[in-house]
């Protein structure tokens, strides 16, 4: 096998803010592995918050290139991953490693004909209603957002939350819920509030019919997070404090939900160890996603059907997309039928074997 890499930037369509930070534009670097003359791609994305910047990526990325040059074929290679393989491959940031298995999903699913949902044993293109986020923004402007989601379709709204004073994302809530009166509310402080703040501002969101709350409070103290959920009068999913699995472990039934990104537990075969993990333990599945493109959103997409919240929106805040294949303006993201991950980059030639 061989192995490429090509860095892009992708713009968001206008600034996203939340609260630790405003976002305008992200890098990507794109992962090519070739095998008989048949591609597979995946994306890794830079992240202030987990410290990953171009450079950081394309090196990484290089290294595991060339670890992969080393196998036969794409199937031991991706077994090899799967199974914790090279030697090195807990040390490798789970962004890195959750790129290097899409890329293999992906050239697998081309060189066998399979999408890649089928390969993880689903029969059928997984389709999931996403929620679509609105950051910390204006109330008018996020009145306005939310008016033209739920008339594109949208059921779920995510609403961003943690400004330095809380009643600004109360009336943020409001002014949406008044907007998009039939949609589902989800809010997102980004671990912005105390527990106290937390235990007070709670019931106030859930009268204002917001259907869960993710990272409330600060990272770094999951037994303070699961105290909260246990009070909450909205169900509390657990993100910047539910890395990898026994991150989820320890959280599992304390919390109803954990939201599980593949650049955060380190891919798609990580993401479905820890659903099982949590299975029957009273806390939900949901899967979120980073800001990047539909390349990098596709194999979340092929897991859709198994969570009870979809957030795979990171395609849809980026002012041109340069993949397509999973949909999402409508509301909807769906799993492509076609080999591999189903998504082709805007204006090129699709190689299958």
């Amino acid at each position: 096998m061989k192995a490429s890499l090509r860095t892009v930037r992708l713009d968001l369509t206008e600034p996203l803010r939340i609260s630790r930070s405003t976002m305008t534009t992200r890098d990507a670097v794109w992962l090519t592995v070739e095998h008989d003359g048949v591609t597979g791609h995946g994306e890794a994305v830079t992240s202030i918050y987990y410290g990953l910047d171009v450079e950081t990526l394309e090196r990484l990325l290089a290294a595991v290139g060339a670890e992969l040059a080393r196998f036969p074929d794409p199937e031991s290679a991706l077994e090899a991953l799967r199974v914790g393989e090279p030697a090195d491959t807990y040390t490798t940031p789970p962004s890195v490693t959750a790129a290097a298995e899409a890329a293999l999903l992906d050239l697998v699913g081309k060189r066998t004909g399979s999408p890649v949902h089928r390969l993880l044993g689903a029969a059928a293109p997984p389709v999931a209603a996403t929620a679509r986020t609105i950051g910390i923004t204006a109330l008018a402007h996020a009145a306005a957002q939310a008016r033209c989601l739920a008339a594109d379709g949208f059921e779920i709204i995510k609403v961003k939350a943690g400004t330095p004073d809380p009643e600004d994302d109360v009336e943020r809530v409001r002014v949406i819920r008044d907007a998009a009166p039939r949609a589902r509310l989800l809010l997102d402080p980004n671990g912005a509030w105390t527990v106290a703040q937390a235990e007070a501002l709670l019931p106030r969101f859930a009268d204002l019919g917001v259907e869960a709350v993710e990272q409330p409070v600060a990272p770094g103290d999951p037994e303070a997070l699961g105290t909260l959920a246990e009070r909450s009068p909205l169900p509390v999913i657990a993100d910047e404090d539910a890395v990898d699995l026994e991150d989820v472990r320890r959280l599992a039934g304390r919390v109803q939900g954990v939201n599980v990104k593949l650049a955060k537990c380190g891919g798609v075969h990580a993401a479905l160890r820890i659903a099982e993990a949590i299975d029957g333990s009273g806390t939900e599945l949901m899967l979120g996603c980073l800001t990047a493109s539909s390349l990098g959103l596709a194999p979340a997409v092929h897991l859709a059907d198994r969570a009870r919240w979809a957030d795979l929106d990171g395609h849809l805040l980026l002012a041109h997309d340069p993949w397509t294949g999973i949909g999402g303006e409508n509301g909807v993201v769906r799993a492509s039928d076609r080999p591999g991950l189903g998504v082709q980059e805007v204006g090129a030639h699709e190689d299958v074997a």
